[in-house]
C-alpha cells in the first residue's frame, strides 16, 4: 500500500505541512496520517518563533478526504471514534497561535476541505473543486466541517453544498468568500501564498495568536485583558505613540 509521508519544514518565522504521496495516488486522511498530522501541528506549535504554517499538498490532489476503504467495515462506535480523531486533530489546527493558510493545489474533498476550513485562510488554484460529497455515500461530515462552513459562508451556502454533495469551483468559492484568493497554477501557489503570508508580520504574534482565541471562544473581553499580561503590548502602544515601528521578533 502506498503510504503518505508528512513533511514539516520551518524557517524562521514560516512553517509548512506537506501531504506527499508518491505515485500520484491520493492523499487519504487515515487514523494514522490524522495521529501524524497532529504530531506535526504539535512541532510547531511548539516553535515560538513561527508566524505562519502553512498546510499544502504534492501531486494532482490536496485532500481527498477520509479513507473510504477502511469505513466499509466500521461499526457506528467505530465511527464515533473516527469523528472524535478527526475533530481533535483538526481543532488543535484551527488553535494554532500562527496565521495558517491551505494552499489547495487541486480537488479538496469531504475531510480535505474540512481540513482546509480549519485554517484561517485558503489560496486555491483557479481550476480545484470544493465539496462536501459525504451525503452521496450515506454519511455526512463528521470533523467539524458543517459548523466551520456554515460559519464561514452562511447556512443557505453551506446547506447546499453538504446536503447536496455538489461541488464548488474555486472561482464561485471567491465571490462568497469559501476562497481568499485564487491563482492560476500550481506553480504560482507557493510564491502567493508565501506574499500572502507576509502581510501580518506587522501583527503582534500573541495579539494574532489572541485574536483567534476570541474568535474561537467568543470571548473577546477575556482575550482582550490577557494582551495586558505582554510585553507585545507595552512595546505596540509605545512604538505607537513614539511614532516607530514595533518590534516583535526577528522574522
Amino acid at each position: 500500500m502506498t503510504r503518505t509521508e508528512i513533511k514539516v519544514e520551518t524557517n524562521g518565522a514560516h512553517a509548512s505541512i506537506t501531504f506527499s504521496t508518491p505515485e500520484d495516488r491520493v492523499n487519504a486522511l487515515t487514523p494514522d496520517l490524522l495521529h501524524s498530522f497532529g504530531a506535526a501541528i504539535a512541532r510547531i506549535k511548539a516553535d515560538a518563533n513561527v508566524r505562519a504554517t502553512v498546510i499544502a499538498a504534492e501531486g494532482r490532489v490536496f485532500l481527498a478526504g477520509a479513507d473510504i476503504k477502511a469505513m466499509t467495515n466500521y461499526t457506528a462506535e467505530n465511527a464515533r471514534e473516527y469523528s472524535t480523531l478527526g475533530q481533535d486533530v483538526l481543532y488543535s489546527l484551527a488553535s494554532l497561535p500562527s496565521i495558517t493558510v491551505a494552499a489547495i493545489n487541486g480537488p479538496a474533498m469531504g475531510g480535505g476541505m474540512e481540513l482546509a476550513l480549519a485554517c484561517d485562510f485558503r489560496i486555491a488554484v483557479k481550476s480545484a473543486k470544493l465539496a462536501f460529497p459525504e451525503v452521496t455515500l450515506g454519511v455526512i461530515p463528521g470533523w467539524g466541517g458543517i459548523n466551520r462552513l456554515t460559519k464561514l459562508i452562511g447556512p443557505a451556502r453551506a446547506k447546499k453544498m453538504y446536503l447536496s454533495g455538489l461541488p464548488v469551483s474555486a472561482e464561485a468559492g471567491l465571490e462568497f468568500g469559501l476562497v481568499d484568493e485564487i491563482v492560476n497554477s500550481a506553480e504560482d501557489l507557493g510564491p502567493r501564498v508565501m506574499a500572502f503570508c507576509k502581510q501580518f508580520r506587522r501583527a503582534a504574534p500573541t495579539a494574532v495568536a489572541l485574536a483567534k482565541q476570541a474568535a474561537r471562544d467568543l470571548d473577546e473581553v477575556t482575550a482582550f485583558g490577557d494582551c495586558f499580561h505582554t510585553m507585545e503590548c507595552r512595546e505596540g502602544m509605545a512604538a505607537f505613540l513614539e511614532k516607530r515601528t514595533a518590534t516583535w521578533m526577528e522574522d
